[in-house]
């Protein structure tokens, strides 16, 4: 291997290649690995009679062919890396064969068995790489959809079935993703998303599914291709749990639409954690306020509207009147009045540090909840 990547530049560049490029270099070195390791193992079963590994072989030795199709390069370099390691291969052979004192001719019938099983291998990467080329681009793109859908079923699938599935469709699998949700009916340049992106545009409800993070030069990327420059980023997160991440992303893209959270292009969902766990469920958020508010059922809506405002700010200044009479643009011998009136109402309840947490918790999703009718 490291004789390849010196000798190879297609071969070398994960070392310090960035972006996209870089990592899906760095995730092509441990296939490259594996496949010269089981080739290397399956040529000493060969000479020792044995088949067994040949089928394993023959799938990594198509799949990289396959993988020098899906990533747009000719099979120069693969072929080169072939040589390559004959001639490294050849080396050590002639080296054990000459300290353990083996005959001219064995050392011959070793040299001709070696670089028959080098062609051998070059034609099966072929193979692969002409049956990934026969692929249309149509063909290619449903190959891709139903790897996203695989990602995202539940329960869950097996790193098994996703990394067969992502090898067909020629999809380097990362360790991290990032979901995106899209509006219904969404338009998208197809031309001008990345091609390591997964993308489900179809449907009313279109995603997308980014390896790592959505970090600044992603974010430009991701808008170009959205005219309408609308969408949500979920968070970043194991590549198990990417449909965790479309789930927030869904999330926050509604509360945007519902005028809760601000439109920012591409909302990210990590800058609203706190409003996303507030409002993740309306009905239980309404008992969990029904019964922390209902010393308040018997007030008119005006005062209930008053003292709950007061309270509010009260607790959020920790306690300081005059600085939750700045908050409300009142006098602070009304903050005064109205805090008696709130202890009078909720006795023990504001000495309890539970207590005070679930009241300033079902307080600010209320706050939330106004800003849009669809979720009162």
């Amino acid at each position: 291997m490291k004789e390849v990547r010196r000798t190879i530049p297609e071969y070398a560049q994960g070392a310090g290649a960035d972006g996209a490029a870089g990592r899906a270099e760095a995730a092509e070195r441990p296939r490259l690995r594996l496949s010269v390791e089981q080739a290397l193992r399956t040529f000493v079963d060969q000479i020792s009679g044995s088949t067994d590994s040949r089928e394993r072989r023959d799938e990594l030795c198509r799949a990289l062919g396959r993988a020098e199709a899906y990533e747009g390069r000719s099979l120069d370099a693969l072929q080169a890396a072939y040589r390559t390691g004959v001639q490294v291969a050849w080396r050590r052979v002639a080296e054990v064969g000459r300290r353990q004192g083996l005959s001219p001719t064995v050392m011959s019938q070793l040299a001709d068995a070696l670089f028959a099983y080098i062609d051998e291998l070059a034609s099966l990467s072929v193979q692969g790489y002409m049956e990934a080329r026969s692929f249309s681009a149509d063909e290619r793109a449903e190959l891709r959809r139903r790897l996203l859908r695989l990602i995202l079923e539940r329960p869950k699938a097996s790193r098994t079935a996703i990394a067969r599935a992502a090898a067909e469709a020629g999809w380097s699998v990362p360790a991290e993703v990032t979901a995106v949700a899209l509006p219904a009916q969404a338009r998208v340049l197809r031309a001008a998303l990345d091609d390591d992106l997964l993308a489900e545009l179809g449907g009313g409800e279109p995603h997308l599914l980014v390896p790592g993070p959505v970090d600044a030069a992603r974010r430009a990327a991701l808008l170009a291709a959205l005219p309408e420059r609308r969408g949500a980023a979920g968070v970043t997160v194991p590549l198990p749990e990417a449909a965790d991440s479309l789930r927030w992303a869904r999330r926050t893209l509604d509360l945007v639409d519902a005028g809760v959270l601000d439109d920012e292009g591409l909302t990210p969902a990590e800058d609203h954690l706190l409003e996303l766990w507030l409002l993740a469920d309306g009905a239980l958020l309404d008992q969990v306020a029904r019964q922390r508010l209902a010393v308040l059922s018997r007030m008119s809506e005006t005062q209930r509207l008053r003292l709950t405002e007061t309270l509010g700010a009260w607790l959020e200044t920790q306690g300081n009147a005059v600085e939750t009479a700045r908050r409300l643009q009142v006098h602070p011998q009304t903050v005064r009045y109205r805090l008696r009136q709130i202890n009078e109402a909720f006795g023990d309840q504001l000495a309890e540090a539970d207590s005070r947490f679930a009241l300033e918790a079902v307080l600010r999703a209320g706050r939330l909840r106004r800003r849009s009718p669809s979720l009162q």
